[in-house]
């Protein structure tokens, strides 16, 4: 999942990108509200972070801005204004959630992953298919009952594709979601880690393949493949 996270100050800005890369979240920063709604208007996001208080445009002006252009990514809104009526602007200009300074940066993690459930309409915690099963909370898999050891980056791109079981995912959407950067066009990185996966999450010779390649469309998820039309 790709997060951009809008925050002036620095310490404050390198915590939150530390926690999320560590979970294994593709992370985007800005420092100032015009940076920030360049790089909201120039990429495609699962949840962007937004500071209330920040230079060139506050958090508020940057949101209404975006909401106005019809961008619909979930925004959870950091601030250390704590009154009813700021938390009710917050939300009634468009903000997905609230989250009042100081706070733990286990809540700010929980906030990030309801938020990423709430995009692809998937409100269990819990996700199972042909003896896979992914637990979103607690960022565990497990394949006919056996743990799978992922690394950060490689259970992001298998939450990735159980979100969105069933579709094809290209190429173009891995990179962009689950990459800091653009992947060159030549390499076959999303490959690699495709591959990597398939092997990681198979138990023995009689597992199943879920982990299918739609050639020249991109890969998809699913317990059997269908045939095409």
């Amino acid at each position: 999942m790709r997060i951009l996270v809008v925050e002036d100050s620095p310490r404050l800005q390198r915590s939150i990108s530390l926690a999320l890369r560590k979970t294994g979240y593709s992370v985007d920063v800005a420092s100032d509200g015009d940076e920030g709604l360049w790089q909201a208007e120039s990429n495609e996001y699962d949840v962007i972070i937004l500071d209330w208080m920040l230079p060139k445009r506050d958090g508020l002006e940057l949101m209404k801005s975006l909401r106005a252009k019809g961008n619909k990514t979930h925004i959870l809104m950091l601030t250390a204004k704590d009154a009813v009526e700021d938390r009710v602007a917050g939300l009634d200009n468009g903000a997905d959630d609230y989250l009042v300074k100081p706070f733990a940066m286990p809540e700010l993690l929980a906030r990030v992953q309801s938020l990423c459930r709430r995009l692809y309409g998937v409100k269990n915690s819990c996700a199972s298919i042909g003896g896979l099963e992914i637990d979103f909370a607690s960022r565990s898999v497990r394949r006919r009952g056996v743990p799978v050891d992922l690394a950060a980056r490689e259970y992001q791109l298998l939450e990735y594709l159980a979100r969105r079981q069933g579709q094809v995912v290209s190429r173009a959407d891995i990179e962009a979601h689950i990459y800091d950067n653009m992947v060159d066009p030549m390499s076959n990185v999303v490959d690699s880690a495709i591959c990597i996966l398939r092997k990681k999450i198979a138990t023995g010779e009689d597992s199943e393949p879920l982990i299918h390649t739609r050639r020249g469309m991109g890969y998809i998820l699913e317990s059997k493949p269908k045939s095409s039309c």
